[in-house]
């Protein structure tokens, strides 16, 4: 048997209606609200219509409370309408009740709004769907809300069907997201709007397992969590505060009680003598809130089923708080926080000045999620085109031509050639690095440390003033190389050696270049991989739902595996080259460097022979001074007297006996300047070998490969197209829900356009 009560109807007449609170049992909010208010409340009505709550918060009244605090009660008696009370029709989805004052005849208009899919996805754009025909007889709003519900329950059928099946009441899922929105309007009704919220579960044991329990909770989060949600809080009085689980929600995202009112409900159930219990709340000494504790009566179970009338219900709310003590003993200040009507006044001030206060920054709000919407919108790549082939084309030809801008280099600190430098440089060191640490002296007797050795002062200058240590080197004196001279000899003139000598120790140089050019190549393939694969991310990953990068990676790849092993081969061969034997016509620069390594090796090694002498010649040229230095001066007069004109201080090393290392001191300077040539020479030609064959060579010819390897030219080239154009389930997602956010934002926006703000 439903418990629904048609008596609570206003067109129904109660004696009680000539009493004090003769308002027919709705219109309790002050009549006079001015018209700016109204329409300020329409407007966040239409907004709310728009779904753009998702992305903006709204200003709204959110009614929560644990089940059976007489939360639908209170509904009921500001609505002015009945709610399902049949076993399991409990409110298991928001309910929105939208009141608004009208001279015309009362009506009310149900209306579903789907924020999520049947499989409880977020839709983007909410889709409201209008539930029946406008109702004008309030006995048949609780069966419509309650076929509503069971529509909302029930997502993957027709929600239609709900309005003219008779069916057991089945439901698919627990709770929703998606509500019912009831928009009521008449002569008697207050200009207010409000959410209904499921009940707090308590426990398993009061009708909801665990899954239920949290589902309810993160429901009634998602509203009171929004800075500019007013939390109606209904507490029953016949429960134990502290166990009101409603009340520790609230806490926990409002706990200063800024934004929340609380309603007592039930208090003709407080047990006898402990009503003093409650009244700290009402005086706002315990619990304080910024908008006060309300006490409301509401008809008992009993009240219902004798048919009680709305008017005959407030007659009777005023009687018990008049009549009963300690509520009619109450401070006349504390009073107004008694009775329904009261309650209402203020919902309706609170709302209104917190609509008043937002609007404007709600304005401000949506322009800028409108702008961050429409800038991501313009960071996702184009949507796929209706022409599949000129879009992999236009793909690929972007791809190529940024590649070549990457190959040719960017003037960035992370460009490839910026990260390949350091790696040259590193090779010209290695190379030079293997140059012959002569020494133009004798090998230490065992026990005898051997000195210090640099290379020549020119060469510091010639390499930008950089100073290289032999220290790492394997020092080869003199006598050494003489030695190997003396063994080379065959049928050789006296005094004469063969050029085998030379090209022993050149060859033991150039042995050496093989690993640094090699680990350079392998360098630069490494770094180009890494670049060109992010280069293709960027371009590829949005289409083919991944197979078009993933395609392109492995041609490019493959691509670049052949110009690496090209490059290979071309290292190989410039290897080759200087392993042959030497070789340059470049004789100028191999003689100039031969005279600078000779006379260096013979100034050390006469230092190192007659340092007496040396030493006066050195500071002779550096203090031409004929009283400083007599000896030098008296030399230079004496020759010139037998007509040696011309003779620096310098030539006179030449009247020494003949040095029998000369021949070595020659194969040295040969030696070395020959290595500052084929250095150089391979310091260059081992980096351009790899940036042709490799570097620039992985732009050559790539294109073709690319439409060759994924076959667009060819007979299936349209259907592979059209495959490898296929956006991304992920960016197409992505794409459809911004377009549907930027569509309710702007939507929103003319909303506000319309009405001024």
């Amino acid at each position: 048997m439903s418990l629904a009560h048609p008596s609570f109807d206003s067109n129904h007449s109660d004696s009680s209606s000539d009493g004090p609170e003769s308002d027919h049992g709705v219109g309790l909010s002050d009549p006079l609200l001015s018209q700016a208010r109204r329409r300020m409340l329409d407007l966040v009505n239409r907004l709310h219509n728009t779904g753009v709550q998702i992305d903006i918060d709204l200003p709204q009244i959110a009614v929560i409370g644990s089940q059976s605090a007489g939360k639908s009660s209170l509904i009921e008696s500001i609505s002015g309408i009945t709610l399902p009370r049949a076993a399991g029709t409990c409110t298991r989805c928001p309910t929105e009740c939208r009141l608004s004052r009208s001279d015309a005849p009362w009506s009310c208009t149900i209306e579903l709004h789907f924020i999520t899919d049947e499989n409880g996805q977020s839709l983007g754009q909410a889709r409201n769907e209008t539930f029946g025909d406008t109702i004008f007889d309030k006995s048949t709003v609780e069966d419509r809300i309650r076929r509503a519900q069971r529509a909302i329950l029930n997502p993957s059928k027709p929600p239609r069907s709900f309005l003219v099946d008779i069916e057991e009441d089945t439901k698919e899922i627990s709770f929703s997201i998606n509500y019912i929105s009831l928009q009521i309007s008449g002569p008697e009704v207050a200009d207010l709007s409000f959410v209904d919220l499921p009940g707090l579960i308590a426990s398993v044991s009061r009708g909801g397992n665990e899954r239920d329990i949290a589902m309810v909770e993160r429901l009634v989060t998602a509203y009171i969590s929004k800075p500019s949600c007013v939390i109606l809080l209904t507490v029953a009085c016949e429960t134990d505060f502290e166990n009101q689980g409603a009340h520790h929600l609230t806490k926990k995202y409002d706990p200063e009680g800024k934004r929340t009112i609380g309603v007592l409900t039930k208090p003709d159930r407080i047990p006898r003598g402990d009503e003093e219990n409650w009244l700290p709340l009402i005086r706002n000494e315990q619990e304080a809130l910024e908008n006060n504790w309300y006490c409301v009566k509401q008809p008992s179970s009993q009240d219902i089923r004798q048919g009680i009338t709305w008017e005959g219900a407030r007659a009777r709310e005023n009687d018990f708080f008049s009549l009963t003590a300690p509520w009619s003993e109450l401070d006349p200040l504390y009073q107004k926080y008694l009775r329904t009507s009261n309650l209402i006044d203020r919902l309706s001030s609170i709302l209104s000045d917190l609509i008043s206060k937002r609007l404007p920054q709600i304005q401000i709000e949506l322009e800028n999620t409108v702008e961050k919407t429409r800038a991501t919108l313009a960071q996702l790549p184009k949507p796929p085109s209706s022409d599949p082939i000129a879009e992999i084309a236009s793909l690929l030809h972007g791809f190529v031509g940024e590649l070549h801008k990457i190959l040719e280099g960017v003037p960035r600190a992370d460009g490839l050639l910026q990260v390949i430098r350091p790696a040259q440089e590193q090779f010209r060191r290695a190379i030079r690095e293997t140059a012959p640490d002569f020494r133009p002296y004798e090998r230490p007797e065992e026990g005898l440390d051997d000195f210090p050795f640099p290379d020549p002062v020119f060469l510091s200058h010639e390499d930008g003033g950089t100073f290289h240590d032999n220290s790492s080197r394997t020092p080869i004196f003199i006598d050494q190389v003489l030695g190997r001279a003396l063994a080379a000899r065959t049928r050789e003139l006296p005094g004469h050696y063969p050029f085998v000598v030379q090209q022993s120790f050149i060859a033991e140089f150039t042995s050496k270049w093989a690993s640094p050019a090699i680990i350079l190549c392998r360098f630069v393939h490494q770094t180009l991989t890494q670049h060109i694969k992010a280069l293709i991310a960027i371009h590829f990953s949005a289409f083919g739902q991944g197979g078009l990068e993933q395609r392109v990676t492995i041609l490019v790849q493959d691509y670049m595996k052949q110009r690496a092993d090209a490059a290979q081969a071309l290292i190989s061969k410039l290897i080759a080259l200087e392993e042959d034997g030497p070789l340059t016509l470049n004789e100028h620069y191999l003689a100039d460097y031969k005279t600078k390594f000779l006379s260096d090796y013979k100034s050390t090694r006469e230092k190192a022979q007659n340092p007496v002498l040396a030493d006066a010649i050195e500071d002779h040229r550096l203090v031409s001074s004929p009283i400083a230095y007599p000896g030098i001066a008296q030399v230079l007069a004496g020759l010139a007297a037998v007509g040696l004109n011309g003779i620096d201080a310098e030539d006179l090393v030449k009247l020494l006996p003949p040095d029998r290392m000369d021949p070595a001191l020659n194969i040295m300077a040969d030696v070395r300047a020959y290595f500052q040539v084929a250095y150089k020479r391979i310091a260059d030609n081992i980096p351009l070998a790899i940036d042709h064959e490799l570097v620039r060579g992985v732009g050559r010819d790539l294109l073709p490969t690319l439409y060759r390897g994924l076959g667009i030219n060819g007979p299936e080239g349209l259907r592979i197209c059209r495959e490898l154009a296929q956006e991304s389930p992920s960016i197409a997602g992505k794409r459809e829900e911004l377009l549907k956010r930027l569509e309710r934002l702007e939507t929103a926006s003319r909303e506000l356009v319309t009405v001024g703000f």
